[in-house]
């Protein structure tokens, strides 16, 4: 069993699709992030940068991991699902899920901030964050011109790194960025959102102290 403290958001919703598709019972505890429950004593002391998500393993002596691709990585390896275990098939997932991590999430958030939410319009920050969105999800793209998925060879193989990226990309609108050019990257949104998991997880965190999920509604949170 998994203790899955969580979020309705891209990081949040990473975790709880991986667990969905490795049929590995979780319990979810929601964090309300916006009464500040992410910067409680008690939540602290499972992730000390006071963000979601974060599990905990209680059958590896009650293991605690944070950051959402940290926490991927692990669970692929707990089970052999979704990453390969070779080096070459391992290091192609892990350096397209960095790509996310380190490119596709901070930038993309930018977008959502300045946006969606900030007080007053900063045009050059807007346009700054949603050009190099848009940049990077054209580098999805072509890197989906031939293939269903992002890692392995041929055709690609499902992985946590579409995972990632795929809880991002999907709100490519509440982030103002136009993907009609981009139909490689499209068909790849639409290929995941059909699976059964993916569904599931992205309405996991409404899922209050349940074991694994139940059926859920099809509202998608993109915040």
């Amino acid at each position: 069993m998994i203790d899955l403290y969580t979020a309705a958001t891209p990081n949040g919703h990473k975790v709880s699709i991986a667990l969905e598709e490795m049929g590995l019972a979780y319990e979810v505890h929601r964090i309300d992030l916006s009464s500040g429950e992410q910067k409680s004593p008690e939540f602290l002391r499972l992730n000390p940068n006071g963000r979601i998500p974060a599990i905990v393993d209680r059958d590896n002596d009650d293991l605690v991991i944070f950051e959402s691709g940290a926490i991927l990585i692990y669970l692929a390896e707990k089970t052999g699902m979704l990453m390969p275990r070779d080096v070459k098939g391992r290091m192609d997932v892990i350096q397209w899920l960095m790509f996310q991590m380190g490119g596709v999430g901070p930038m993309q958030g930018q977008a959502h901030v300045f946006f969606r939410y900030f007080p007053e319009t900063v045009q050059p920050a807007i346009d700054r964050y949603q050009n190099e969105t848009k940049r990077l999800y054209t580098v999805l793209n072509d890197q989906l011109t031939h293939k269903d998925y992002l890692a392995g060879a041929g055709r690609g193989e499902y992985s946590i790194a579409d995972i990632a990226n795929w809880t991002w990309v999907r709100s490519y609108e509440w982030a103002g960025v136009e993907i009609d050019d981009l139909p490689h990257l499209k068909d790849w949104i639409d290929r995941i959102a059909a699976r059964p998991a993916a569904e599931k997880g992205v309405n996991t965190p409404e899922q209050v102290g349940g074991k694994k999920t139940a059926e859920a509604g099809k509202k998608m949170i993109v915040t």
